[in-house]
């Protein structure tokens, strides 16, 4: 399973995958209620590109969106050059294997694709260090979503 890519789910199948992964992750292992995992912002018309990891044989490995423009506006504090990483989620069997650094640096490719100058994210505290790792900055108090702390984050593309 060392072998993978990450792409745009652009497709509906993709796009089913994403969310068959955040599912796994989220809602079975981290016991996030289902009817706040999945929002209005998973809809296809929304200002949301969702990306794919995908093993060489087709097994979806990890997943994550970014939010742009209107859609982000909330979680940036208005900043329309600012995008919203969030729901990123990798299987556990695939985990340690650098799918979450290439999920992230893919979603910031896909803000800078948008002309995004940072991206901003909602990071678990037991995540900081790895967004740290990546180039994310803290800021603000820890607050809680869905029950678990939470800090937000940043990082200027």
């Amino acid at each position: 399973m060392s072998s993978f890519v990450v792409r745009v789910a652009a497709a509906p199948a993709d796009r089913e995958a994403c969310f068959a992964v955040r599912n796994a992750v989220f809602v079975v292992e981290q016991q996030v209620p289902e009817e706040i995992e999945y929002d209005a912002l998973d809809a296809e018309d929304a200002d949301t590109v969702h990306v794919l990891a995908v093993a060489a044989d087709g097994l979806p490995l990890g997943t994550g969106r970014l939010l742009y423009g209107p859609a982000a506006a909330d979680r940036t504090g208005g900043d329309a050059s600012v995008g919203s990483l969030g729901r990123l989620a990798v299987n556990k069997a695939a985990r340690g294997l650098g799918v979450g650094v290439a999920l992230v640096r893919g979603i910031e490719d896909a803000a800078r694709e948008r002309g995004l100058a940072a991206v901003d994210l909602h990071a678990q505290t037991q995540a900081l260090g790895f967004y740290e790792r990546l180039g994310y900055v803290a800021y603000g108090p820890e607050f809680l979503d869905a029950g678990m702390g939470h800090r937000a984050m940043r990082r200027v593309l």
